[in-house]
């Protein structure tokens, strides 16, 4: 039976599983899509950050006790014109992908978050037709000047 449980700091997910495994998780699972491990940590720590404007969390989706998923949400510290909640990273375990866990941890995350919430996907990232389903939609096309 799937289990969802959301983590607003690093002392209650330590009773449940480490920051490290939940990051090795999330590089492993996120694949092609996902970010270095240090940029996966600093989303996971600014979830857990008390600093005004900050803050988020992250919910973690247990079957048999083992972690199938996870999900990062960031506070933008921002309302009105940009969602106040951001969904940094969302990741199913290969073998569980297909079966509905990814859609049950993105409804939980989404009812758990005091308000808006926008998310970055890729076009061709398979979870962009999930994330229709659930409800996002397309605003804006968004684009990045990368200096060097």
């Amino acid at each position: 039976m799937l289990k969802l449980l959301i983590f607003k700091n690093e002392t209650e997910l330590n009773k449940i599983v480490s920051k490290k495994n939940v990051i090795d998780f999330l590089f492993e699972h996120l694949g092609k899509y996902g970010d270095e491990k240090s940029a996966i940590e600093k989303a996971i720590d600014y979830a857990f950050s008390k600093v005004e404007g900050k803050g988020g969390f992250l919910e973690i989706a247990l079957d048999n006790d083992e972690i199938v998923g996870v999900l990062v949400m960031n506070k933008t510290g921002m309302t009105g014109y940009i969602p106040k909640n951001i969904l940094v990273y969302v990741a199913v375990r290969k073998d569980q992908r297909g079966k509905g866990v990814g859609k049950e941890i993105i409804i939980k995350a989404v009812e758990a978050a005091d308000n808006d919430v926008a998310l970055h996907v890729e076009y061709d990232n398979p979870a962009k037709r999930l994330y229709e389903r659930i409800g996002f939609g397309t605003k804006y096309a968004e684009m990045r000047y990368i200096k060097e």
